[in-house]
């Protein structure tokens, strides 16, 4: 049975977390400091709405509140270190080498957060349609999932190893 609690968990390196816990930091606080200052400079200006530059600075605190509560969530469900997993089972934190139905060539990539994308290998996020398929899969087996145009598609596992870093 899997712990549901388990599901929501995002697995991240130290510096992973980090540089997401700096990037929370500063704009929770000196970036809200510095959006308001734009906000409050533009507002002097004049008839709000005709001035581009108050409407500018207050979508750009949108998306900003937008990425403090997106980091907010993933620093609460992050777990520092290495996520527990077994060499020839699929699962986050593992090289993953695939090939798809039809086709002779072969895939490898990171099967993580898409905040580990400092990796320098492709990074696929184990909630992706063919993350999700190809989890808790061992070698040899196949997995069939949906793509986002609808149509299904089938890879086969053929290697599944602890990323290393590189």
């Amino acid at each position: 049975m899997v712990d549901s609690r388990e599901e929501n968990v995002t697995w991240l390196t130290q510096e992973a977390y980090d540089r997401l816990k700096a990037e929370f930091e500063y704009l929770s606080g000196p970036g809200r400091v510095d959006i308001a200052k734009k906000i409050e400079a533009a507002r002097e200006e004049g008839d709000l709405r005709e001035n581009g530059g108050y409407h500018a600075a207050k979508e750009e605190q949108g998306k900003m509140e937008g990425r403090i509560l997106q980091l907010r969530q993933l620093l609460d469900s992050a777990r520092v270190g290495e996520a527990p997993r077994a060499e020839g089972v699929v699962g986050p934190g593992m090289t993953v080498t695939i090939r798809f139905a039809g086709d002779d060539d072969e895939v490898t990539f990171l099967l993580a957060s898409r905040e580990e994308s400092g990796a320098p290998i492709d990074v696929y996020s184990p909630k992706s349609p063919l993350g999700s398929a190809i989890n808790g899969k061992k070698i040899g087996e196949k997995a069939t999932y949906t793509m986002p145009n609808g149509r299904t598609n089938t890879v086969e596992i053929l290697e599944a190893v602890p990323y290393i870093g590189g």
